[in-house]
């Protein structure tokens, strides 16, 4: 509703309007206004369908715009009045007699309790004279002219009055304490009847008994005058005639005064010299004298007895009215000292509260640790903090606090009216009280010089506001303090209701304090719980939208909430805003569409800079706390601000950029609106040009200040943390009042101009990127960002759930597009492989001849696939980042990183991938010469074996099997012998990798080739790696243990090195391929990316080389026996010794002419097709064992996988489980991974994905029979060489194998062809056979592609680990540049000690980097450096304080239970635990993990 003083205005549209503007003299005066509603008849209307608390709040509006108000309302339907007590009750006013000039004192009060005169202005019979408008200018001075009452000369004033008649309204005339503007010294009330007193008695009688004067406005006096005889005048009555009048008579007049016994003072008659001025002036005067008098004061709240006596009802009279005031009464009657009574009756909220407040922001700030044990510190202030709740419980709840409780708990209007009459008469309270101490604050600053005594008063008045949200802060208190009780103690359970019943008020309308002003903090169990049942209370998932408003205190800015939203944030000077109010609007549907929410919350704060905390030591500190969650909780932030003080304007930017700042920090954006209050000249955007581009330059000053503060100084202006446009982000709205405050109507133009602004920033929340946030997670918000401030670095400090799960989101879509990615890549380069295998053979599809060309080609379509998937990532990407129905706005920040990350991932893929084709290109290459020979040996053999064919069959002699076998064996070894078969040769692949090893150390310089020298490869690598470095170290405890720890820190470093390189080295032996030197350069490239990674572990040229040699020497020794294997397998003298028997039973049958169909379909099948097939499955099975686990949920995302692994841990019980988690971290992730993939797959059949590829296989074999049979030759060669070809791209089939089946093969095609697709088909079965046969951890042993591997290096990331607690790095994305670990864990358990006691470290590093504590390490140079500003050694590395005390106790308990077992491992002293650790629980510990790891 808002305050609008053209309310009253009316403007009626007909349809018989023309647009015709001409019209002749007649039609001027023709217009009927019969039709049209009187103002006072809308006015009566509006009063009679509203119910009380909507009178109220129009009453009080009214008055607000100096308009009169209903005082005895009609209702024409029973013909009754009523007295409109509850309406007007809700008005305060201000004013100054002129007695409190001079001091500047002023009286505030409701204006129901005030005790003042009324001078009541009624109408007998017809009357010339306008009342109303000579009221109006009664009560306005020369400079200001004011309608306070409607009259016959205003817009549609003439009309007739249809229900309005017998209406009695109210107005009062305030004074300001100036003679000079003052048109009565005091202030009085003034009444109008609306109507012919002969028709309205009731109202005449009782205006006559309440007022000091009546002033009778008439034309014609009945000489009987009855009806102003027989009233029971306690008022002097006062006849005004207007002697223009005809029917106005002297003799009457008389008759009348003589009845009345009037005097001559008592009667006005306006004379025709006189004009209005002076008719008005003589007015005045008459008011002046009756209000000298000083008799027949009244309160309004006095007036309802007369009321009652004459039958006029009282609005305040209803049942529910009536309860709802004694049960207010019954606990604000007790109230005589407001600071006792609170200590008495709200024990919960004093001094235990603020003291829990101090506590809680210590456990994160930990500023007076000092030089103890920050876990001890912790834990005392845990136990400090029970304690104080003990206390809380320890208070019986007061009678007070049941009443209120009980009366908040009726039915609803009952309700309404209690909180109402609460408010009220507290309020009454609180500005007695202060207008009290204000007085003494004046009187002891003129006479005292005891700052000590001001400063008690000044907290005085500080602590003597009292309000109904100092009893629900008291429920809050009892709320959380009941929850430390036990579930089953009955005080627990008889308060589990009361958040529901704020949840209630709160969808009511009511405002609901969640930011405690007194206190500065949050309540947030309570809170919590509160907004938990508001969305139980609305259907789930309703979105909405928050505005708030920040502002220096007592500038109008809840007037402005107010004005713009219809809502009622308390404006009283009495009692200013403390803390911070949230208030729920509920969207209408047509709005529900533009807005995209379907509640608006509109949050009131306490004024920046208060006088009220401005003596407190930490103000700024609260100003900035407050800012920063407030802000943080918007969608649009509304910032009043005054050019004219720019001294305090400066320090309320900073708070406010500050709060902007960290809110980018974090992921938010909230729109901003700078808003300029009483500024009205319409030309004020333009003329403010240059002050806008001066708050420009301040705001961008002040972002400067604030991001050298928050160390984020690469925020060089304003536009850099937000979206600001000097001419869009500034609004200018006049003042409120148009004249003197006291008696001055509201500006015409702040209305328009507020609603102007309204419209704007619905405008702005229509437009918002970012998705509403449904209550839930507006309560998340609410407490990541009060924890976060709490810290004293709330950017390094803020953690949130919502964040975190958009973070883990985020995570999981890249993580699948980039598998996706990576299995294209991989099926791609296998495919590729596959064609480099049998290209030059018959299976080849290249046209190509050479390899280089060929290979060329390849990566030319490698490149493209590549670009296209890097395109699609990105793609992904950027559409992920536009979606508007989730939080992705929050993961802003991270963008690039990720964007970074798919790009470093083309990079690692297309290296990996022109590495592999390189490899098997190189491979290939050497296999050709081999495989001519072996071709070239097969055709001697196939000749001498037709040869001797033909010998036998010449003989006519019928030949048995054994002379068949003799003459071949004969003919067999002189062929051979024939043949001249060289020594197979085999290469020194040590000299190679010796070759390479020195290429890539050359830029080491001199000294790495020196080193070199010294061991010959071939001794290298036979014994585990020792590395020590040279140099003389002191013997000394504190440096034998910095040795220690450097040492440690390089053999982990090489052991995870030689662990990848062992893993690559396997894996490719597996192959059982030849050597190519792309092996060792991969292996380089391995180990110098990794110390790449590692720098933060210093390494030097000595330990480079060792390692080096080391994994060289092994991987040689390894690599040449795979050589050597691969020579052997290939030698061509035994390939022909191992197919001798075969060729032996193929010459016997080729010499009986045998149908050979059958059996050579069988042959090709088993010998060259059933290979391949198995080597296809096995190529692709480890991709799709990888598919399948990613849908585990332990291993979407690097957190989810933490959280299980320790999960697991805790489950198992296990110390050893323990030290070789955390001692060797990858080996035994990796072990744990294949565990999980062995134990998913006892429940999953693998079987599903064999017969899926198996299937493929079969399908592709048959299509290529088939094609092969359409084919234009006959023979069988052609029919074969065909169906390969056809599989040239999927299969690679055996040159061995499909030499030796070619041999004497002269089987008729499409028998051949009828028997191959038999054998198939039951080849496909033999398989499914086999694969069922064969567990699942052998077939894991002979894929390709190792799932645990692949996983690891999925979940592990970047492997980094915190440089103080070794915790693994969690963050998402290749290439992000900042590190963070979730759980970080007490240093004790990676086997840091105190140097002078040995004992183990219990402090946790998420504890240490909020403290004043200090560390020292290589990276410092060892010297002293404290732990706040860790960022300085290591900038990489992001560590916050925990989420919540609570996160870190699965490492407070595993250190607690196995401490002593920790000490025997790394023989140290056991860790001195605090005593609350040992009470943890294994369920505390479980849970904790779930806070950590955001798991719902």
């Amino acid at each position: 509703m808002m305050v609008n003083v053209a309310a009253r205005n009316m403007i009626c549209t007909s349809d018989c309007e023309s647009d015709d503007e001409t019209g002749n003299a007649e039609d001027l005066d023709s217009s009927n206004t019969d039709d049209m509603p009187n103002p006072l008849d809308i006015i009566a209307a509006l009063f009679l369908c509203s119910d009380g608390f909507l009178q109220q709040e129009m009453a009080l509006k009214m008055s607000t715009c100096q308009f009169s108000v209903p005082l005895l309302l009609p209702n024409c339907d029973t013909k009754q009045c009523t007295l409109m007590l509850w309406a007007i009750r809700d008005i305060v006013k201000k004013y100054r007699p002129q007695s409190l000039f001079e001091s500047k004192g002023f009286i505030e009060d409701r204006i129901i309790l005030s005790e003042l005169p009324m001078i009541s202005f009624v109408r007998l019979g017809e009357c010339s004279l306008s009342k109303s408008e000579i009221l109006n200018k009664l009560l306005s001075n020369s400079q200001q002219y004011h309608d306070t009452f409607v009259h016959r000369n205003m817009e549609c004033g003439d009309s007739p009055r249809r229900i309005s008649n017998g209406l009695t309204e109210i107005t009062w005339y305030l004074p300001c304490g100036n003679s000079n503007i003052d048109i009565f010294s005091q202030p009085v009330a003034v009444a109008n009847l609306r109507g012919d007193i002969a028709s309205f008695e009731t109202q005449y009688s009782f205006l006559c008994q309440t007022s000091a004067a009546v002033f009778v406005f008439f034309d014609n006096l009945d000489t009987d005058c009855s009806l102003l005889t027989n009233q029971h005048h306690k008022a002097q009555i006062f006849l005004v005639g207007n002697s223009e009048s005809k029917r106005c008579t002297l003799d009457a007049l008389k008759k009348v005064e003589t009845n009345l016994r009037l005097t001559k003072n008592n009667i006005i008659i306006r004379k025709k010299q006189r004009n209005d001025a002076d008719f008005v002036k003589y007015l005045r005067q008459k008011v002046r004298n009756v209000i000298k008098e000083k008799k027949g004061k009244m309160t309004i709240e006095q007036m309802a007895e007369i009321a009652h006596d004459l039958g006029i009802l009282v609005d305040e009279d209803s049942p529910e009215c009536q309860t709802a005031k004694t049960n207010a009464e019954a606990i604000t009657a007790e109230i005589q000292d407001i600071l006792k009574y609170k200590d008495d009756h709200l024990p919960r909220q004093g001094e235990i509260w603020k003291e829990l407040t101090c506590l809680e922001k210590e456990e994160f700030r930990l500023r007076k640790v000092g030089s103890g044990n920050i876990e001890d510190y912790k834990s005392q202030l845990q136990e400090d903090r029970k304690e104080l709740r003990k206390r809380q419980n320890s208070y019986d709840m007061s009678t007070a606090m049941t009443c209120f409780i009980n009366a908040i708990s009726s039915p609803g209007t009952e309700r309404f009216y209690f909180l109402k009459w609460m408010r009220m008469n507290l309020d009454n309270l609180s500005r007695i009280k202060l207008s009290e101490l204000q007085e003494k604050y004046k009187e002891k600053c003129n006479n005292s010089e005891n700052k000590e005594e001001i400063k008690e008063i000044d907290r005085q008045i500080s602590n003597s506001s009292l309000g109904t949200e100092h009893f629900f802060r008291e429920m809050g208190q009892i709320y959380e303090a009941s929850l430390s009780l036990s579930q089953t103690d009955p005080a627990h359970q008889q308060l589990q209701h009361l958040p529901k019943l704020c949840a209630e008020l709160l969808l009511d309308g009511f405002p609901l304090e969640f930011v405690d002003g007194d206190a500065s903090n949050i309540p947030l169990r309570w809170v919590s719980d509160v907004l938990s049942q508001l969305s139980d209370l609305v259907s789930p998932n309703r979105k909405i939208r928050v505005v708030t408003v920040l502002r220096v205190q007592g500038t109008g800015k809840s007037t402005l909430l107010n004005t713009m939203f219809g809502v009622q944030f308390a404006v009283s000077s009495g009692r200013c805003t403390r803390g911070a109010f949230m208030l729920l609007i509920k969207i209408n549907e047509d709005m529900k569409k533009v807005l995209n929410c379907d509640f608006m919350l509109i949050i009131d704060t306490e004024g920046l800079k208060s006088p009220e905390l401005a003596q407190l030591d930490n103000s700024y500190e609260h100003d900035n706390e407050l800012a920063t969650l407030v802000v943080g909780l918007s969608d649009v932030t509304i910032v009043n601000i005054a050019m004219e003080n720019s001294t305090e304007m400066k320090d309320i930017l900073q708070i406010v950029v500050h709060a902007f700042l960290r809110m980018k920090e974090v992921g938010k954006r909230p729109k901003c609106v700078f808003v300029h209050q009483n500024v009205s000249d319409v030309s004020a955007h333009e003329k403010n040009s240059r002050d806008r581009k001066l708050l420009l330059e301040q705001l961008n000053e002040m972002t400067q200040a604030a991001a050298r503060m928050e160390k984020k100084e690469e925020n060089k202006s304003f536009t850099d943390v937000m979206e600001y446009s000097p001419d869009t982000g500034n609004w200018y709205i006049p003042g409120l009042w148009n004249g003197n405050p006291l008696m001055a109507p509201v500006n015409a133009g702040y209305s328009d101009a507020v609603y102007e602004l309204k419209k704007h920033i619905i405008k702005l929340l229509g437009n918002c990127e970012s998705s509403a946030n449904d209550i839930s997670e507006f309560t998340e918000w609410i407490k990541s960002l009060w924890n976060g401030v709490k810290h004293e670095n709330f950017i390094f400090s803020f953690r949130n759930s919502l964040v975190a799960d958009a973070y883990m989101r985020l995570c999981t879509e890249f993580n699948k597009w980039e598998w996706e990615f990576r299995k294209e890549m991989y099926t791609w380069v296998t495919n590729a492989e596959i064609r480099i295998s049998n290209f030059g053979t018959v299976a080849a599809k290249s046209e190509s001849s050479d390899m280089r060309e060929f290979l060329t080609c390849l990566k030319s379509e490698a490149s493209t696939v590549l670009s296209t998937w890097e395109t699609k990532l990105l793609e992904n990407l950027t559409q992920y980042f536009k979606q508007t129905d989730v939080h992705v706005y929050l993961d802003e920040g991270y963008k690039e990183e990720f964007l970074n990350s798919a790009k470093s991932l083309r990079k690692e893929m297309e290296r990996s991938v022109f590495n592999q084709l390189t490899a098997a290109a190189e491979i290939r290459e050497g296999m050709r010469e081999i495989d001519k020979i072996k071709e070239n040996c097969k055709k001697e053999i196939e000749k001498a074996v037709h040869v001797l064919i033909d010998k036998c069959r010449k003989k006519n002699v019928k030949m048995k099997d054994k002379k068949l076998e003799k003459e071949f064996d004969k003919m067999w070894s002189e062929t051979l012998e024939k043949l001249s078969f060289c020594e197979p040769k085999t290469s020194s692949v040590f000299t190679n990798i010796s070759h390479c090893l020195r290429r890539n150390l050359s830029h080491r310089g001199s000294h790495a080739c020196e080193l070199l020298s010294q061991k010959s490869l071939q001794d290298c690598g036979k014994e585990p790696f020792k590395y020590k470095p040279e140099g003389n170290y002191k013997k000394g405890l504190k440096q034998s243990q910095m040795m220690f720890f450097v040492f440690a820190s390089l053999k982990e470093l090489a052991d995870s090195i030689i662990d990848a390189c062992t893993q690559f080295v396997s894996e490719t032996v597996k192959r059982k391929n030849n050597y190519t030197d792309t092996y060792i350069q991969e292996i380089l490239h391995m180990i110098d990316e990794k110390l790449q990674n590692n720098q933060d572990v210093r390494t030097n040229t000595e330990f480079e080389v060792s390692l080096k040699q080391h994994i060289c020497g092994f991987a040689a020794r390894e690599f040449q026996k795979m050589h050597e294997d691969f020579i052997q397998a290939n030698d061509p003298y035994r390939c022909l010794m191992k197919n001798k028997e075969k060729f032996r039973d193929d010459f016997i049958d080729a010499f009986h002419e045998r149908d050979q169909c059958q059996k050579k379909a069988e042959e090709f099948t088993n010998q060259c097709l059933k290979p391949a097939v198995e080597d296809f499955i096995s190529l692709f099975l480890g991709a799709d064992i990888i598919d399948e686990m990613l849908t585990c949920e332990q291993l979407g995302t690097r957190m989810s996988f933490n959280n299980s692994v320790l999960l697991d841990l805790l489950s198992k019980d296990d110390f050893q489980n323990y030290v070789s988690y955390i001692d060797s971290y990858e080996k035994y992730v990796k072990t744990w991974i294949h565990h999980q993939i062995v134990e998913h797959f006892s429940t999953v059949s693998v079987s599903e994905f064999e017969d899926r590829q198996l299937q493929s296989c079969i399908r592709n074999i048959n299509d290529a029979i088939n094609k092969a049979k359409r084919g234009m030759g006959d023979d069988m060669k052609t029919f074969v060489e065909d169906i390969c070809k056809e599989l040239g791209d999927k299969l690679v089939i055996s040159q061995d194998a499909l030499g030796a089946f070619m041999m004497l093969n002269n089987a008729d095609k499409k028998q051949f062809a009828d028997w191959l697709i038999v054998s198939v088909n039951e080849m496909e079965q033999d398989l499914r056979k086999k694969f069922k046969n064969v567990s699942f951890e052998m077939k894991l042993q002979h894929l390709h592609v190792q799932p645990q591997n692949e996983l690891f290096n999925k979940l592990v990331g970047c492997g980094k680990q915190c440089p103080f607690c070794k915790a693994p790095c969690e963050a998402g994305g290749r290439a992000h540049t900042e590190h963070f670990a979730l759980l970080h864990r007490p240093q004790g358990l990676g086997g840091f000690s105190w140097p002078n006691t040995q004992k183990l470290i219990s402090d946790i590093c998420s504890s240490l980097v909020v403290s004043d504590q200090q560390f020292h390490c290589r990276d410092t140079n060892h010297k002293y450096h404290p732990y706040k500003r860790y960022k300085v050694i290591y900038p990489d590395w992001s560590i916050p304080p925990d989420v919540s005390l609570e996160a870190s106790d699965y490492w407070k308990y595993v250190i607690a239970k196995y401490n002593m077992d920790f000490a025997k491992q790394y023989n140290k002293v056991p860790a001195d635990i605090p005593a609350a650790w040992k009470n943890i629980t294994k369920q505390q510990a479980t849970e904790s993990l779930k806070e950590s790891f955001w798991i719902k």
